[in-house]
C-alpha cells in the first residue's frame, strides 16, 4: 500500500491514464505541476497547483511520478527525473491494480505499469518507463532506463532493450531480440532481428 501521497509533473493525455492507474492501486494525489498558465485549472478531479520550480516544496510531503508522455524523444522525462533528483524528492514506482508483475520481476524507480499490462518473471524494467496499457513484457527480458512500452505491444522472452527506446503500438519483438539505445520502433513492427 502506497505510504505517501503524489505529486504529478505534466497534465496532458498521459497524466489522465497515470491518474486512473494511481487512483487504482491506491494512491492519494495531492495535485499536479505544469505551466505556469495552467495553475488552478484542473486534470480530471486534480487541479494544477503549481510548475516544476516548486518541486522542493513537495519533497517532504509527497513521492513524485512524471506524467508527460514519450513518444520521440524522453528528454522532457528526464529533465523532471533531475529536478526531482536535484531537490532530494523519491520518485514512486506505479502498479495498477489490474496489471501483473512477477514476483520475480524488478521494476526501476519512477516506472509505471498500466492497465492490464504483464511482466513476467526475471523481467527487469529501469528506471523511469512506461509500461502502457496491455504491454506484456515477458520472461528475463531487460528494459533499460527512459523506455516506452506502448499499448499492447508484446517483448518476447529473452530480449534485451537499451535505454531511451520507444516502442510503437502493437509491436511484436521475437524472442531474444537486441536493440540499441534511442531506437524508436513504429506501431505495429515485427521485429524479428
Amino acid at each position: 500500500m502506497p505510504t505517501k501521497p503524489l505529486i504529478l509533473l505534466g497534465g496532458g493525455g498521459h497524466c489522465k491514464s497515470v491518474i486512473d492507474v494511481a487512483e487504482s492501486a491506491g494512491y492519494t494525489i495531492l495535485g499536479i505541476l505544469d505551466k505556469p498558465e495552467l495553475v488552478g485549472t484542473r486534470i480530471l478531479d486534480y487541479e494544477i497547483i503549481g510548475v516544476d520550480d516548486d518541486i522542493p516544496q513537495y519533497v517532504d510531503k509527497a513521492a513524485f511520478m512524471i506524467t508527460v508522455g514519450q513518444i520521440k524523444s524522453p528528454a522532457i522525462r528526464q529533465k523532471l527525473d533531475g529536478l526531482i533528483k536535484q531537490a532530494g524528492g523519491k520518485l514512486a514506482t506505479i502498479v495498477a491494480s489490474d496489471a501483473y508483475v512477477s514476483k520475480y520481476a524488478t521494476i526501476g524507480e519512477g516506472t509505471v505499469v498500466m492497465h492490464k499490462a504483464f511482466v513476467n518473471a526475471g523481467a527487469k524494467i529501469g528506471r523511469n518507463c512506461i509500461i502502457n496499457t496491455m504491454a506484456n513484457i515477458e520472461h528475463d527480458c531487460e528494459i533499460g532506463d527512459f523506455c516506452h512500452i506502448s499499448t499492447g505491444v508484446m517483448v518476447n522472452g529473452n530480449c534485451v532493450i537499451g535505454d531511451e527506446v520507444f516502442i510503437g503500438s502493437g509491436s511484436v519483438l521475437y524472442n531474444g531480440i537486441s536493440v540499441i539505445d534511442n531506437a524508436i520502433i513504429p506501431a505495429g513492427s515485427v521485429v524479428r532481428k
